[in-house]
């Protein structure tokens, strides 16, 4: 397709894991229907510039959506990226309760795999390259001028698109939300999270870590060793005026307070890289839509990291698109019609909801040291250990094993 068209079915705003992940997915379902569809994606920034959202941090690609990128036909060129989760050991600082979840108890190979945002951004940008798609990067959305029948985008450079169906992907400051001035609900934890990659002496065997602590939680993540040095991901949260003091310190003084907040379980850790941090909060649109648009991953909401689900929640928004969608492709209907829209917002109210109100109440219960709320949270952890039946239905969301069937089942009945 020649990049200068002006008229495209799909445009997606956004080209970081979700946008480029629903490109390339939207591209393969209209070739198996045999109806090709004209995509155009607009990203501000391109891979490895240091501010698109393929930066430096590694996330967690639960098991349930390993497999939806397969069924996709992604996951073959992000696989050689990953660095399996064999189990995960989750544990409550100066309490008693802990409890590990095994992929060997519910015979898989791994709960989930980690990758490196930064190389999986080349590595779909390049996929993205040899498919027929306009793509606009780097490219700024500056309008949007709405019709009965589309949406005609703007960019900054003076180029124009017409779309039926525009779908934002842009993250949790989504220039799309702010140009059709939709709601979105804010709810402030009081906490920032540092990330970077550590090392430790201790080879980590495909050991993911949630360390619950009066100050916030610490994830860390296996990642691929460097230089014969085993390497972890670190997500540690803390309140908002603790982050300054602990970015100032030498890389030594950090490792000791890391240390001394998380234990010795993975460890003693030898080297810290390059330090960020951001502030945490729960952001959600009500209402992931509107005319001719759909909000997808961070810009429709914006979860704490303690269970590592923002991403595995974004891909069950694209899952549900693309459920939606595919009748109306094979019927040859149009892809922005009220009842699209209409449609996906009713297969993602429960698994949104439910996974938001989840991550709400583990944030706020283990940052919380009312004696009988700790007792009962150790308690529950314990229990999961003893009785491990117990473990199915969290193993399954930790794995991404939910949130689809309403899509499904919603697709089958057109």
């Amino acid at each position: 397709m020649n990049p200068q068209s002006t008229d495209i079915d799909i445009a997606i705003v956004g080209g970081a894991m979700v946008g480029a992940s629903l490109a390339l997915a939207l591209d393969n379902l209209g070739r198996q229907l045999k109806r090709p569809l004209k995509l155009a994606l607009i990203e501000a920034h391109a891979p490895g510039t240091g501010q698109s959202g393929f930066d430096a941090r590694a996330i967690a690609v639960a098991h349930g959506s390993r497999h939806l990128l397969q069924q996709l036909g992604i996951w073959p060129k992000l696989a050689p990226l990953g660095t399996a989760i064999h189990d995960i050991h989750v544990s409550d600082r100066g309490h008693f309760g802990m409890t590990e979840i095994n992929s060997r108890s519910f015979n898989l190979d791994a709960l989930g795999v980690v990758v490196e945002l930064e190389r999986v951004g080349q590595t779909l940008f390049a996929a993205l390259a040899k498919i027929d798609i306009a793509l606009f990067c780097p490219a700024e959305l500056i309008r949007i001028d709405s019709e009965t029948q589309g949406h005609t985008l703007t960019l900054g450079d003076g180029q124009q698109l017409r779309c039926q169906l525009l779908v934002a992907a842009d993250g949790a400051h989504s220039k799309v939300r702010q140009l059709q001035q939709q709601p979105q609900q804010i709810s402030a934890f009081g906490q920032s999270a540092i990330i970077a990659n550590v090392a430790s002496k201790r080879p980590h065997q495909g050991m993911a870590w949630e360390r619950f602590t009066e100050h916030g939680p610490i994830a860390l993540l296996p990642m691929a060793d460097s230089n014969g040095q085993p390497r972890l991901s670190l997500v540690w949260a803390m309140p908002e005026h603790a982050v300054a003091e602990r970015l100032a310190l030498s890389d030594n003084d950090f490792l000791d307070a890391l240390q001394q907040a998380f234990g010795h379980r993975a460890g003693q850790f030898t080297a810290v890289g390059s330090r960020h941090s951001y502030p945490l909060a729960l952001s959600y649109m009500p209402r992931p839509a509107f005319h001719r648009t759909v909000y997808v991953g961070n810009a429709a909401q914006t979860l704490h990291p303690i269970a590592g689900q923002g991403f595995n929640l974004g891909l069950r928004d694209i899952s549900g698109l693309l459920a939606v969608l595919t009748p109306v492709l094979q019927q040859g209907g149009d892809v922005g019609a009220v009842t699209v829209i209409h449609d996906y917002l009713a297969c993602r109210e429960n698994d949104r909801r439910q996974t938001i109100n989840n991550i709400e109440f583990l944030v706020r219960g283990f940052s919380n040291q009312y004696w009988p709320l700790v007792a009962g949270r150790n308690l529950g952890l314990r229990l999961l250990s003893w009785l491990p039946p117990l473990k199915v239905p969290v193993a399954h969301r930790a794995m991404g094993w939910h949130g689809r069937e309403a899509c499904m089942a919603l697709a089958r009945s057109r």
